[in-house]
């Protein structure tokens, strides 16, 4: 007996039975059956012979029962088998040594002869001890994992089938491939059939059965569906599995008991193969020689091996589908072809008018000789576009103008009803049809959201008439064809709404300075659908000082017009009221704090300003500086530095960090404000414009010509544009430049 000091008796581990556990899929159901349920076995063995003492009934039942039921007996005398295979070894190695031994997937040979067969084991053996730590024998716990291990090869099976389906092979040979598989592995003997459903899913069609004799397959080849059609016709008529375990004595082969006799079947289970959408696709029937009741995990199997055969029918029915639609490809090109010019043709500009009358030059003749296109406007219709033959035609088909709500008439019905209208005669209510020997026409809506706001009517003449396929195409090129004139007329509405509220938020025109002339630039990114973040003013404060300022807002579009809108009111309401540029800048700032998240959270940039005109000529000048870029002075030899101001964003924190700067314009002097929109203008290699070309172009693009602030507004701009070519501008661009005068030259100009 060994001693293995401070060691205690190993236990098995906590069960999770305990835990709640979700609801079981059928999908889960049938792999969990397909794999089993593993078999826990226990033995315990006293003693260097590993006398066996006790173990539990799925121990007897895994080494085979009958005789090996009993105790007393060494199990290498029980079991002479596992002395060849070395596990009476391990037992002695864990019995002198105190260390337990653990095995995975372990393969055993149980019984010898034909009884024996092969299980596999994952199993344990530890030491048993007694009070006082010394080893008495061995405890042998194992659960047998030979279900799982052939339900494992059956998988890899199963997944060499789909890869086959997914290869897209040929059904007959994915059918067979996966008959002989089921037939190769299954534990018991069993002869697998596929019958496939014609298209009305009324007759079963042999498809495979490697197994069954040929005078069988053709015999059934062709049997009805319907109760009482052996086990497969019944199966495919109920949509549901059909087991037969006896078929010498069950009535639903009582036409097909000779013929199974036969063939030396004695039973079959039958699994209906059906679609995604429940349609019968066929039967998988499982035969077997001797009268068989199923166990779970073959019905498991069936159903599995079922769903796998669906897929593989189903994927042969759309390759079926996709070779016949090829087959209609050639006939579909010119519809195509037809769709994309038109298409094309449509989307050519964003001009609502033009789009309609491009869609009626398009229906001719590819589609009628003659079209014409109504629009509502106003509550009345309107005709927008007319194509016919000859000019006169054309003209007889302008001047008919259907009536909006008259029952009479097809556009009427149309426009209200939404729905297209088709008929082999003149349309109905008034117009030139006689003169135009009209034989019938097609009237398609042209919808807004599900609601016609306009109509287009194809007439023809002598035999033609309109069938299916000309209808949807009418249908497929009006659907484009709204949509390309509303989206025209949605650019055009948003164009016009985007320059008006810009224009509300720029100066209307310049304002007269005294001492100072001024020129402002504005030019916004893209196309103008969004108002810009650049912005700019200049108002009166009192009597001898003016306000200025120009900034730039995060973001664009309304919320950026709400915030521009903000900034620039409230600079204007408290100018008058408050000392200077630095606390009106603050207020600015507590405004922009203030406002409700759904106007806007960004941050500003700013320079504002008040300028006086100073005694001897020229102007004095408060200016602050908010996170913008640094204003530019531009001296009267055309020399340009910058102003150096400190100050941080707007719209951020309660305490910005502001400085008021003072400075002196002397006469011909000039302030230029500008936004990072120039300097970072950027050419085709997506190099800036930067800082040092702009100090060029206005030192050096003015010349030694005395300057006026439109012309450095003009020297500017055409630097930028040099620079940066036809590339579009990424960011708005905006300028203001204040040049000091005399007191004598500014009230001669004014």
């Amino acid at each position: 007996m060994t001693r293995v000091p401070n060691q205690q008796p190993l236990r098995a581990a906590d069960s999770d039975a305990g835990r709640s556990a979700a609801p079981e899929s059928a999908e889960e159901h049938d792999l969990r059956s397909l794999f089993g349920r593993s078999t826990a076995v226990f033995a315990s063995l006293a003693g260097p012979a590993h006398m066996l003492e006790a173990a539990n009934a799925a121990f007897y039942t895994a080494i085979g029962g009958g005789a090996r039921v009993r105790t007393g007996v060494p199990l290498g005398q029980l079991m002479p088998e596992l002395v060849q295979q070395g596990f009476i070894a391990l037992l002695d190695k864990v019995y002198r040594t105190g260390e337990p031994y653990t095995g995975h997937d372990a393969r055993v040979m149980l019984g010898t002869g034909s009884s024996a067969r092969e299980a596999f084991f994952d199993f344990i053996y530890e030491p048993r001890l007694d009070a006082g730590g010394n080893v008495m024998g061995v405890r042998v716990i194992g659960v047998e994992t030979t279900q799982v291990k052939h339900a494992q090869r059956l998988t890899a099976e199963h997944r060499a089938l789909l890869e086959q389906i997914a290869r897209q092979a040929p059904l007959e040979q994915v059918l067979e491939g996966m008959a002989r598989t089921i037939e190769d592995l299954a534990p018991e003997e069993v002869l697998v059939s596929v019958l496939l459903a014609d298209a009305d899913g009324r007759h079963l069609r042999h498809g495979t059965a490697p197994s069954l004799p040929d005078f069988y397959n053709q015999a059934i080849d062709g049997i009805a569906t319907g109760d009482g059609v052996g086990s497969c016709g019944t199966a495919a008529h109920r949509r549901e599995m059909v087991i037969v375990s006896d078929i010498a004595t069950d009535p639903y082969w009582d036409d097909f008991r000779d013929l199974a006799d036969a063939a030396g079947l004695a039973a079959c289970w039958s699994t209906p193969i059906l679609g995604r959408d429940h349609s019968l696709l066929g039967t998988f029937a499982m035969y077997h020689r001797v009268p068989r009741e199923p166990q779970e995990s073959d019905l498991a199997l069936a159903r599995v091996f079922a769903d796998t055969a669906a897929l593989a029918i189903e994927r042969h029915q759309a390759e079926q589908a996709r070779l016949a639609a090829e087959r209609r490809e050639k006939a579909a090109r010119d519809d195509l072809a037809f769709l994309l010019e038109a298409s094309t043709s449509l989307s050519l500009d964003l001009d609502y008018t033009q789009t309609l009358q491009r869609l009626a030059v398009s229906c001719v003749p590819g589609l009628a000789p003659m079209c014409a296109v109504d629009v509502v406007d106003g509550g009345r219709v309107r005709r927008i576009a007319t194509v016919a033959p000859t000019a006169d035609g054309e003209k007889l088909l302008a001047s008919h103008i259907p009536v909006y709500d008259a029952d009479d008439d097809a556009v009427a019905r149309v426009l209200a009803s939404g729905h297209s209208e088709v008929a082999r005669r003149t349309p109905t209510g008034p117009g030139p049809w006689q003169e135009l020997e009209v034989t019938g026409y097609l009237c398609v809506p042209l919808l807004d959201r599900g609601r016609a706001f306009g109509t287009l009517t194809l007439l023809t003449t002598g035999e033609h008439s309109f069938d299916g396929h000309t209808v949807a195409l009418a249908e497929e090129l009006a659907r484009r064809a709204a949509s390309a004139a509303l989206n025209a007329r949605q650019y055009t509405q948003r164009v016009s709404l985007a320059r008006d509220l810009q224009a509300g938020l720029l100066l209307p025109q310049v304002p007269t300075l005294p001492a100072a002339e001024l020129a402002t630039y504005y030019h916004p990114a893209g196309e103008g659908l969004d108002v810009g973040g650049d912005f700019y003013d200049v108002f009166p404060v009192n009597e001898d000082t003016w306000a200025f300022m120009l900034g730039d807002v995060c973001g664009r579009g309304a919320i950026a017009a709400t915030t521009t809108a903000l900034v620039r009111h409230t600079a204007r309401a408290v100018a008058s009221l408050l000392p200077g540029p630095d606390t009106i800048v603050q207020a600015v700032n507590k405004a922009l704090l203030d406002r409700p998240e759904s106007h806007g959270t960004g941050f500003v940039t700013l320079i504002y300003g008040h300028l006086t005109p100073a005694p001897g000529g020229g102007l004095d000048i408060t200016l602050v500086r908010a996170g913008h870029t640094l204003p530019l002075l531009i001296d009267s030899r055309h020399a340009v530095r910058t102003v150096d101001v400190d100050g941080s964003l707007i719209g951020i924190s309660a305490t910005p960090r502001l400085t008021s700067h003072r400075l002196h314009l002397k006469p011909t002097e000039t302030l230029l404000l500008y936004t990072d929109g120039i300097t970072e203008a950027r050419d085709s290699t997506g190099q800036q414009f930067g800082e040092e070309r702009l100090a060029h172009a206005l030192s050096a693009g003015l010349g030694t010509r005395p300057h006026t602030p439109q012309a450095i507004v003009d020297a500017l701009i055409a630097a930028v544009h040099t620079f940066t070519g036809p590339n579009d501008i990424d960011d708005d661009q905006a300028a203001l430049v204040l040049t000091a005068t005399t007191e004598t030259e500014a009230s001669s100009d004014k």
